[in-house]
C-alpha cells in the first residue's frame, strides 16, 4: 500500500471528556430546507402553522434529498427565500417557539420487514451524512446488488482538532452502534463491517472493541492519529487498501461508509419513530469561556450554544462552523445548527488572523502531505494561467479540500481557495466544451 499523506495537525480534545447538555430551547429557530446534498426540500407549511416536534416540514423534493422536521413545537413565523448558510434562493422555515417541546401525536415507530421497509426508515427519518458531508444516507444505502458490498466502514476516526461529538456517540451511545451494525448485517447482508477509530480514542476502542467481539462480521480497526484520516476515501484505502477512483463512488468499490452519529440516529428512529431533529455539537476555541459538549435543535443560532457554555470573549475574531481544517468561516452568529453541525468554534483575534502569503520555493511539502497523492502547487499555477484543460489532467476533482496542503506550506500560500477557484474554472470549461460538441453536432 502507498505511505498515505496527511499532517500531524494538534488533537486539541479537550473537549472529550465534556458529557453532551442541552442547551435551553431559543425563542426562534430557522430550518433551511437545504441542509443536505441534492435538491432542497418542499417547504408544506406556512407562516402561523402550528407545529410538534417531529412533524415534517419540509418534503423531499426528489431520490437526492431529505425530509425536515420541527425541532420545535410553536408557530411557524415565516416561510422566506433566502438561506442562511449559502446566501441563495433557497426557501428556510422560521419557527417561533412556545417553550413546550410537543412531541407530533403522529410519529410512530417504523415497522420494519425487509431492505425496502428498512430503506424507508432511513429515508423517512431525514438523517443524512453527520460527520459533514450531509449526503442524504437513504441514498447512499440504495444498492441494486447488496452481493457487490463488501465492506460497511462506521467512521469514528473524528481527526479534524477540536472536535469530539462524534467520541461522546462513541462513549455515550456504544449500544445503539451495536444495534445499527446489526441492523445493516440483518438488511444489507455485508460481509464485513468495521469501525474505524483513531488511535488517540482509547476509551471509544475499548467500548467498542468489547461489542464487536462478540459478534461475527464486524470488527475494530485503530487507525493512526493523522489528519485527515477520517476522509472517505483515505479511511477506504486505510481500512481496505482499495482506491475510489476519479468520478466514482466508494460503492462502486464495493464499499459504503457511514458516520458513527449517522448510524445512531437511525437507530433513535427505528426505536422511537422521532426523525433528525437534534444534533450534538462540540462548542470550543480560544474565545469560547467555557468549552463544552451540547444537545441544540436543529435550527438554533450557534449565538444560543455558546450563551450556554458562558458567553464569547471580548476579543472574538472569527466564528467557524465545523472544524479548523475544513469548517466554514459564517458572518455572524445567527447562523443555524445544521443537521451536518458538529462544532462551532469562535477563535480569538491572535488565532484568527491569517500569515501574509509569500512566494512558493517549490519546496514540495504540499504534495508529500497530499493525502491523495496531488500537487496543490500546480493547481494554483494553472489557475493563474487560465489553463483548465490542465486542470484535468492534474485530477483536481480529487482533491477533497482537506487543507493539508496549505497547513504545511511555509509560504502560507492560500491553496484550499485556489483548489475551489480551479473546480469552478474547470466546471465551466467542460460546460463549453459539451455545449460547443452540442452546436457542431447539431449543425451536421
Amino acid at each position: 500500500m502507498r505511505k498515505l499523506g496527511g499532517v500531524r495537525a494538534p488533537h486539541r480534545k479537550g473537549t472529550a471528556d465534556s458529557a453532551p447538555r442541552p442547551i435551553p430551547i431559543p425563542p426562534e429557530i430557522r430550518l433551511p430546507m437545504s441542509m443536505h446534498i441534492g435538491a432542497p426540500a418542499k417547504p408544506i407549511v406556512k407562516a402561523g402553522d402550528t407545529v410538534q416536534v417531529g412533524q415534517l416540514i419540509g418534503e423531499a423534493a426528489g431520490f437526492v434529498s431529505s425530509p425536515v422536521h420541527a425541532s420545535v413545537s410553536g408557530k411557524v413565523k415565516r416561510v422566506d427565500e433566502y438561506d442562511a448558510v449559502t446566501g441563495l434562493g433557497a426557501a428556510s422555515v422560521v419557527i417561533e417557539s412556545d417553550g413546550e417541546q410537543t412531541p407530533y401525536d403522529g410519529l410512530r415507530a417504523p415497522e420494519l420487514s425487509d431492505m425496502k421497509s428498512f430503506l424507508d426508515a432511513v429515508r423517512d427519518s431525514g438523517v443524512v451524512g453527520l460527520g459533514g458531508a450531509g449526503f442524504p444516507t437513504a441514498v447512499k444505502l440504495t444498492v441494486k446488488d447488496v452481493s457487490a458490498v463488501d465492506y460497511i466502514l462506521i467512521n469514528g476516526a473524528e481527526c479534524e482538532p477540536y472536535i469530539t461529538s462524534d467520541t461522546r456517540t462513541m462513549l455515550d451511545e456504544t449500544e445503539m452502534l451495536e444495534e445499527g451494525a446489526l441492523l445493516l448485517q440483518k438488511y444489507l447482508g455485508v460481509k464485513s463491517i468495521v469501525f474505524g477509530v483513531e488511535s488517540n480514542k482509547p476509551g471509544p476502542i475499548k467500548k467498542l472493541t468489547e461489542f464487536a467481539s462478540r459478534r461475527d462480521g464486524i470488527e475494530v480497526r485503530t487507525l493512526p492519529a493523522l489528519y485527515p484520516q477520517g476522509g472517505e476515501k483515505v479511511l477506504i484505502y486505510q481500512i481496505t487498501g482499495r482506491r475510489v477512483p476519479e468520478g466514482k463512488l466508494p460503492l462502486d468499490i464495493g464499499v459504503i461508509v457511514l458516520n458513527c452519529t449517522t448510524l445512531t440516529a437511525i437507530v433513535k428512529y427505528i426505536r422511537t419513530g422521532m426523525p433528525l431533529v437534534s444534533k450534538c455539537v462540540t462548542v470550543d476555541g480560544s474565545a469560547v469561556i467555557n468549552p463544552g459538549n451540547v444537545v441544540a435543535p436543529i435550527g438554533a443560532p450557534l449565538a444560543a450554544l455558546f450563551d450556554f457554555c458562558g458567553g464569547l470573549k471580548d476579543d472574538v475574531k472569527k466564528v467557524l462552523m465545523g472544524g479548523p481544517m475544513m469548517g466554514i468561516a459564517v458572518p455572524d452568529t445567527d447562523m443555524p445548527v445544521l443537521k451536518a453541525t458538529n462544532a462551532a468554534l469562535a477563535f480569538s483575534e491572535k488565532d484568527a488572523l491569517l500569515p501574509a502569503e509569500t512566494p512558493c520555493i517549490r519546496c514540495g511539502r504540499c504534495v508529500s502531505h497530499c493525502p491523495m497523492g496531488l500537487a496543490p502547487l500546480e493547481f494554483e499555477r494553472t489557475y493563474r494561467l487560465k489553463k483548465p484543460e490542465l486542470l484535468e489532467k492534474y485530477k483536481v476533482n480529487l482533491c477533497m479540500e482537506c487543507g493539508c496542503c496549505a497547513y504545511s506550506c511555509p509560504a502560507k500560500r492560500m491553496l484550499v481557495q485556489y483548489v475551489k477557484l480551479s473546480k469552478i474554472m474547470l466546471r465551466e470549461y467542460q460546460a463549453a466544451q459539451k455545449a460547443a460538441a452540442e452546436k457542431k453536432e447539431a449543425a451536421v
